[in-house]
């Protein structure tokens, strides 16, 4: 359909949802701040390092893969 292999689109999609995450987490971890509530901004700083971690597999996956 896209003209790519499934695998590839989906490796594609993944880094950039892990890296789409990791900046939305930094409205929300702004929020929490705003309003006081820091074991909040500590679970989306959590949250943030995770996906960072998923892009920068993400990515590497694909430097193997496509590069």
């Amino acid at each position: 359909m896209t003209g790519t292999k499934d695998k590839d689109y989906n490796l594609v999609w993944f880094v950039e949802q892990c890296l789409s995450n990791a900046l939305r987490l930094e409205t929300y971890i702004a929020d929490a701040e705003r309003g006081g509530d820091r074991e909040l901004a500590d679970l989306f700083r959590r949250a943030q390092t995770e996906s960072r971690k998923g892009a920068e597999q993400g990515k590497e996956f694909l430097r193997r893969r496509l590069g």
